[in-house]
Order: C-alpha cells, then structure tokens, then sequence
C-alpha cells in the first residue's frame, strides 16, 4: 500500500507540476514532489518515504528540468536541483517519520494508560483481589494479543508451557505474571518495560486496601460488638434500678449474656453451704429457649467443676474437659455437650456471694476476651443483690418502726382504757353515791359534788376520745367503712363520703388508711381554709384506694412536717403509694392506692457461704 501511494502521489505530482508549469515559471515547481514524500513517510515510515523521495527526484528530472522529457546528465546546472532536492526532501521525510515515530508512542502511552485504567478499576473496587485477577488476566490478554496470560498472587515457577515473571514493588513480592509460551520478545520488552511496572503498583494498592478493608471490618464489627454490649448493659442497669424481682433480674441477665457469648446455657448460682442454688437460667436449645438448668436446683460443691474452684480462688474460671471426672455435675455437662465453661464470682459488700457459669457446646472455643464483658454483668448482679438487700433492710426497718408504732398505740389506748379510764368510772359513781347520801340541807354542799361528778364524766368523755384516737375500737369491730364514718362525723368540716361496699381488709392495712384519713382531715382543718371535704373509697383491681380532695388554698408539702412523711412510710411498708397534689387553684388531692395480695420488694437471700 505505500508503494502503490508514492506511486500515485508521483504520478499526481507530475501531472499537477507540468500543469502548473504553463501557468509560471518553474523555478519551484520542485516543491511539488515533496508532498508525497512527506505523506509516504508520515504513514508508513522513513524506508518508504525515501523510496518515494528517489521516485520523485527521478520525475522531477525528467519532467520538469530542461531540456524537458529527457534526462541531462553533464550539464552542471541540471545537477544542482536534484541535489538540492534530496537534501529537503530527505529532511522532510526523516523529520515526517519522527513524527510518525513520536505519534505511535503517544498511541501506545495512551493506551497503555487506558489499560492501567482498566486494571485499576477492576483490581482497586474489589474487597475480594483473588476473584478480581481473572478478569483482570483477561483484560490483559486481549490488550497485549497474548492468550492465557495470567496474573497470580501465590509464588508461580516456570511452568512447562510458558514463564513466570515476578511481579515485586519495593522489594515486597505481590505475585507473578505467568506468560504462554511463544510470546513474540517486543511484546515481552513491553511487558517487562511498561506494563509490568504500573501493574505491580496496582496489586501492592489493592493487597493494602484489602488489608485496610479487613481492618476496617473488623474495627466495625468491635463497634457492633461493643454497641450490643453497652446497650445489654444498659437494659440491665434499668431494671437494676427499676428493683424488679430477683428471678426476673437474674434471669434477664443470663438472657443478655448468653445472646452476647453466642453460648448455649448461662446460669446464676449462689453459694450456700456445701453447694449452689441456682437463682437464674437461660438456655439455647434446637433454635428454642429452655431452661435446662431448673430455677433453685441445686448441685453439689464437693465434686471438681467451675463454681468450686472460684469459691476456692474468686477468680474467673474456665474448664473444657470433662471426661474424667464423675458425679452429677459432670453427668450433665457431658448430657448437654459442653465442651467449655467459664465461670466468674459475684462479690458481694466483699465477700464471695455466688457465681455466674457460662457453657458452649461448640466444638472451637468461643470465649475470647470474655473476662471483661462477663465481669461486666457480674458486677451489676452484685450491684442489684447489694441495692436489694439494702432495700429489703430498708422496708423491714420502716415495717418495725410502724409495727412498733401500732403496738404502742395500742398498749396507751387498753392501758387508757383498762387502767385510767375504769378509775375514773369507779371514782364517779363513788361521788354519785356520796352525793345522794348528802342530808336535804346541805344543799350547798349536793351542789359541790355534783359539779364535780360532772366534770368528772367530761374528763371520762375526754379521755374515751382520745383513746378513740389512738386505737378506735370501731376499726377493730367494724371494718375501715364505719371507722370512716366516724372520723366525718367528728370533722369540724363537711365531709362528702363516697364508700364502696369494701371487705375487711388486713389490720395493717385498715389501720395505715384510717391514720392517712384522719391526718387528712386534721390537715385540712387546720390549714387548707377549705369549705369541703371529699372522702372515696373502693377496690382497684386487687388494691385498695382511698381519695381526700378539698377546696382549699393548697400547700401541702412532704417537707414541711414530719405526718405527710409518717404517712408515705405507713404505706410504701406495705408495698402502697402515696401521692400528693397540692396547689392553689384546686386545692390539695391525697390518693392512697395499696395491694391487697401485696408484691414484695425485691429480696435476695444473702447468705454466707
């Protein structure tokens, strides 16, 4: 093709210059050839173009250097052109075919860049760089007309149908460049020269962001990690606070534990004498909660097993194996499969209280790093254990207190009333009999004594209200209704009553309304300025409710006297609230709301190992 273009360009050459030459002189018509060596050589190179300059310089001769249509070859001046002429024309094709020379590189830079491109996008947006070498591979391949050509990432040695070159950055092998055998050596020198280098860049970019990403990966799923722990523990701590029962509290956190350990059965046990009862269980069976481990079973410290040796050293435990040991708690870790148990003690104000146990069943160990977490939740079991136990000291204290106070109040009222009270009856009907025995004259003196009768039986009167109030005895007879009558009835306001028809309720319990009821109405009277009282009472499901609500000036405040707090602690002994609502507008409301079937606060048997 480029001989048959030169051949063409000379002949257009020719025919534009004897063309041209009618119209000027044909001092540069010289110049003419020259456009065909530049395009021969700008195409297919310096070889041909001088071929197509020789071709030129021939037709320039013969069809344009006089004498025309001839060729001169003594005459001086006809040698002078072609000379002349072969120096540009030679000029201009070796110049024309570095150009040709400078384009093809520029074509295979940028291709070469838009393979590096490619590569990059494959290898650089893979997490996986194992799966993304194929195609990678085969990118190649095509790119470079090489088929089979493969990119590993293990040591590749010379194989029997091709070559391995080493792929290396920095000194760091990242793999090999397997090469088919027959691959021509300007493909290998480009290769080695200009592909194999940004290459390696690639693999080492793509080995480290792989790396980065398992990093990354990893520091997410301890962010996950730690983030269900945090939030487990949270969940623990309200209901810590919260002061729900103990086999709800301990059950909940084997819950937690277990969900966090991924483990199959987490158990909470407390030391007593020569074993441990277990207080809270959570097990993982077949893809089902179960607890196989029964709430307050007990299993014996004398045998060799985790709980024994933290009682022996109160530090955490683990222990796997099982198989040579005997007796009841070896039979059921072998029963249930467990193949590893870690247990961690629950201090308690300082002493060993108990011990949590965590078992897997899986055949590789799970509980990696699990001292910190699991010490963790320990510590809030033993916070709850230490609150509650606070908590129950705290509502047996008040329950004597109130007790006491009750006891008191009724040994002042039979003491009034046995005691003080029957010696002023006595002592009355002695000056009843005295006063009738007085002779009709001494009417001055009949006068005398039955003043004094009289105001004897108003101090009786007196000192019967007061023993009423101390201890009626309408509360003991009656029940809480009448008793409530009573207290309206003595009211130095109107009282509005709305009773239900209420069963007789436990002593306790009546004496702690009818006191709430009667401190209400002496409040009011005594500071609310208020016109009317209104009294309710009835049943709430299985508690007791009573109402005071008056129309007064409001006011009333927990801190401003000791009876609203006297009150508070009558009922919360019995497991009740009061609630107080106190203001200007619409006066002060007291409700007072107490189970009858009453639950406990929570308590933990604490007992010294």
């Amino acid at each position: 093709m480029g001989i048959i273009c030169g051949a063409l360009c000379i002949a257009a050459e020719v025919l534009l210059s004897l063309f041209l030459e009618r119209l000027t002189s044909g001092d540069f018509l010289g110049g003419i050839y020259l456009l065909g060596v530049l395009l021969v050589s700008v195409v297919w190179g310096l070889g041909l173009g001088l071929g197509t300059l020789v071709g030129s310089a021939v037709a320039f001769n013969y069809f344009n250097l006089p004498p025309a249509w001839s060729f001169s070859y003594g005459t001086r001046g006809l040698w002078t052109p072609i000379p002349i002429f072969l120096l540009v024309g030679f000029a201009i094709s070796a110049i024309a075919a570095l150009v040709r020379s400078l384009n093809i590189q520029a074509d295979n830079r940028r291709r070469e860049a838009d393979l590096a491109a490619q590569l990059a996008h494959i290898l650089l947006r893979t997490n996986d760089l194992k799966a993304a070498l194929p195609p990678a591979s085969r990118l190649l391949a095509r790119a470079l007309k090489a088929p089979n050509l493969e990119i590993r990432l293990e040591e590749s040695p010379g194989e029997e149908h091709g070559e391995a070159l080493p792929l290396t950055e920095n000194g760091v092998r990242v793999g090999a460049l397997v090469l088919p055998a027959g691959v021509p050596e300007p493909v290998r020198r480009r290769l080695r020269e200009r592909v194999m280098p940004p290459l390696e860049a690639l693999l080492m970019a793509a080995r480290d962001r792989e790396d980065t990403e398992v990093v990354l990966s990893s520091s997410r799923d301890e962010i996950r990690r730690i983030a269900r722990e945090q939030a487990a523990l949270r969940r623990v701590a309200t209901l810590v606070a919260r002061g729900i029962s103990s086999a709800e509290l301990f059950n909940a956190v084997a819950f937690e534990m277990g969900s966090l350990m991924k483990a199959d059965h987490v158990a909470i046990n407390r030391y007593d004498p020569g074993h441990v009862t277990v207080l809270g269980s959570w097990s993982w069976q077949d893809g089902t909660e179960e607890k196989v481990l029964p709430l307050g079973s007990r299993w014996p410290l004398s045998e060799v097993s985790v709980s024994a040796t933290v009682l022996k050293t109160g530090r955490l435990t683990r222990k796997g194996d099982y198989q040579q040991n005997g007796g009841k708690i070896a039979t059921w870790v072998r029963k249930m499969g467990v193949t590893s148990t870690v247990g961690s003690p629950i201090v308690v104000d300082g002493y060993l209280w108990g011990v949590m146990l965590v078992f897997s069943s899986a055949r590789e160990p799970r509980f990696e790093g699990v001292e910190e977490r699991i010490m963790d939740f320990t510590e809030l079991v033993a916070t709850a254990i230490s609150n509650a136990q606070a908590r129950a000291d705290l509502a047996a204290s008040r329950a004597r207190v109130v007790a006491a106070a009750d006891e008191t109040r009724r040994r002042i009222e039979r003491d009034l009333h046995d005691g003080a009270q029957q010696r002023l009856v006595s002592l009355g009907l002695e000056l009843r009999a005295v006063e009738d025995g007085v002779p009709p004259p001494m009417t001055e003196l009949r006068e005398q004594l039955s003043r004094a009768v009289q105001g004897l039986t108003g101090v009786v009167d007196d000192l019967r209200e007061l023993s009423r109030g101390i201890h009626p005895a309408i509360l003991s007879k009656g029940g809480l209704v009448p008793a409530l009558k009573a207290l309206a009835r003595r009211s130095s306001l109107p009282v509005e009553l709305e009773l239900a028809p209420v069963p007789r309720l436990p002593e306790r319990v009546e004496v702690a309304l009818y006191y709430t009821a009667a401190e209400a109405l002496t409040n009011v009277a005594k500071h609310a300025n208020a016109s009317v009282v209104y009294v309710t009472l009835g049943m709430a499901g299985a508690a007791v409710r009573l109402s005071i609500r008056d129309d007064g000036g409001g006011g009333a405040d927990y801190g401003k006297g000791s009876g609203l707090i006297g009150l508070r602690d009558r009922v919360e002994t019995l497991g009740g609230r009061l609630r107080v609502e106190s203001s200007v507008e619409e006066g002060t409301s007291l409700s007072v709301v107490i189970p009858i079937v009453m639950t406990p606060i929570m308590t933990v048997p604490v007992d010294h190992p």
